[in-house]
């Protein structure tokens, strides 16, 4: 790992001279350098980032996702989190997300990390990944009727209720030892241990 931490600027410049036409925009924000690509290159760029020995981002922190509502013309963004563990870059990356066609590209076959992340995405917020190889709900069930993280979504909404998949056939704590709770003793040399001491004497 190197040493030294490159400047945020610094990582700027390599990312035009390698692939500057794939950006909307950049910014340096609190130290970092944020980026924003179109769904359209996002495989590119990400393949980029990479793969390109003079950026070398091989560890994806996180991908997550905003929920602009009615604030911008595209209502979603999803956000990905690099980190170069050679160059200690980090990178923000967004991709703004229209509301009728909610989808962009998958990157689990660059990282393979990103299955998890990207299923949780769709989960909490409805946003596809196009070509993931096992886009399903990771923690609500496949019957949920919505998407709990997007901002329309009804604070008291009410979800259908499911059999249980595998239903209780009895109550299984009647069968449940409760052993006698274990005491603790005092140190010796501690106040308790010593009073303990004096009160049998």
């Amino acid at each position: 790992m190197s040493d030294k931490k490159g400047s945020a600027t610094d990582l700027l410049q390599v990312i035009a001279q390698e692939g500057g036409n794939l950006l909307l925009r950049s910014a340096v924000e609190l130290g970092d350098l944020s980026v924003t690509v179109s769904a359209e290159n996002l495989s590119a760029f990400l393949s980029l980032c990479k793969g390109s020995p003079a950026l070398s981002f091989n560890l994806l922190v996180d991908i997550t996702a905003v929920d602009w509502m009615d604030s911008r013309d595209s209502r979603f963004e999803v956000v990905y989190q690099l980190l170069s563990l050679s160059k200690l870059w980090r990178l923000t990356v967004t991709v703004p997300v229209p509301e009728g066609a909610p989808e962009v590209p998958s990157v689990v076959s660059l990282w393979a990390g990103a299955n998890f992340l990207e299923r949780e995405v769709w989960d909490m917020f409805g946003i596809r990944f196009k070509g993931h190889p096992d886009l399903r709900r990771i923690l609500l069930y496949e019957e949920f009727v919505g998407h709990p993280l997007r901002k329309d979504y009804p604070v008291q909404g009410k979800q259908p209720r499911i059999p249980l998949r595998a239903p209780e056939v009895e109550n299984t704590a009647r069968r449940m030892e409760r052993p006698d709770l274990v005491t603790i003793r005092a140190r010796r040399g501690s106040k308790a241990s010593d009073e303990a001491r004096s009160a049998g004497e």
